[in-house]
């Protein structure tokens, strides 16, 4: 059984999954989408993260929640059991070089309209929960943050949550939102801990942190030598080096939740066994 946790109110798998390289460019289909998310459905994951932005500049938008939609109507194992978590906030397009970018759109108006479209293509009268993507800087946060209400008040999400936040902008977040805020969702490894006090302040507020990109993220280059001490500790009990890094950091606390992302279904399996392996104090100590 994938290890559970509580996200807010949701009895929710620690280990999700992650949407978003189902559906973005350099994806593998519309097919294997489809597989893969069945797949980790099939072996118990009960979180999937998607976004409105998850889709290819230029394309159809929002395909991310659509496909999430199919899986689940195509699906024959307990719906109700898994937590949908989405995120407004983004667009897609290309810069005038050719390369995939992430513009920003924090307008509030707009935002209650990305938040009910959310809902529309996740087939959903309520989305189970709701982050703010990232900050617009050209919209002040606390008028941003204020939408996100107004579409819980509304009854369009039940729970809220942001997402690429510093502490400053989770406290202005948490003074909107109140007890509805369950969820930090940042980005979080071995080679990006610029978030841990992030993560440390979630665990004093009781709030969970999701990681995104827990495994680096394959978009950007990145020092791969900082998993080595990873692979060390996966050689010892004959795992993937990935298990090894999941659990470690769900062994940061019980706040710590993890959505790692996947192409193809073989990927996603193996992420799902990360919650069954026991690390060491031995083992801790050989890592960051």
């Amino acid at each position: 059984m994938v290890m559970h946790r509580n996200l807010g109110p949701f009895d929710t798998t620690a280990i999700g999954h992650g949407e978003m390289p189902l559906t973005i460019e350099n994806n593998r289909g519309h097919a294997v989408g489809l597989e893969t998310l069945h797949a980790s459905l099939d072996a118990g994951c009960r979180h999937i993260d998607t976004a409105w932005a998850y889709y290819t500049p230029g394309e159809e938008e929002q395909t991310g929640e659509k496909l999430t939609r199919e899986a689940l109507e195509t699906w024959d194992g307990p719906r109700d059991e898994v937590t949908v978590a989405t995120k407004i906030g983004l667009r897609r397009a290309w810069t005038a070089d050719g390369k995939p970018d992430w513009p920003r759109d924090g307008k509030p108006e707009h935002l209650v309209e990305y938040g009910k479209q959310s809902a529309l293509a996740l087939g959903v009268d309520s989305i189970d929960l709701l982050y703010m993507h990232r900050h617009d800087p050209e919209v002040p946060y606390d008028q941003s943050i204020e939408a996100i209400k107004q579409l819980v008040d509304e009854g369009v999400a039940q729970w809220a949550g942001v997402s690429n936040v510093s502490i400053e902008q989770l406290d202005i977040a948490r003074g909107i939102l109140g007890d509805k805020l369950i969820a930090v969702q940042n980005q979080y490894s071995p080679v990006h801990l610029e978030t841990q006090d992030t993560l440390d302040y979630c665990a004093k507020l009781g709030i969970a942190f999701v990681c995104w990109s827990p495994l680096g993220g394959y978009r950007h280059p990145y020092d791969d030598s900082k998993f080595d001490p990873f692979r060390a500790v996966a050689a010892k009990y004959g795992v993937s080096y990935q298990q090894v890094v999941l659990a470690w950091e769900l062994a940061k606390g019980d706040h710590m939740f993890v959505i790692p992302g996947a192409h193809r279904p073989e990927t996603i399996l193996d992420s799902l066994k990360a919650g069954d392996l026991n690390l060491t104090d031995e083992d801790f100590a050989q890592l960051p």
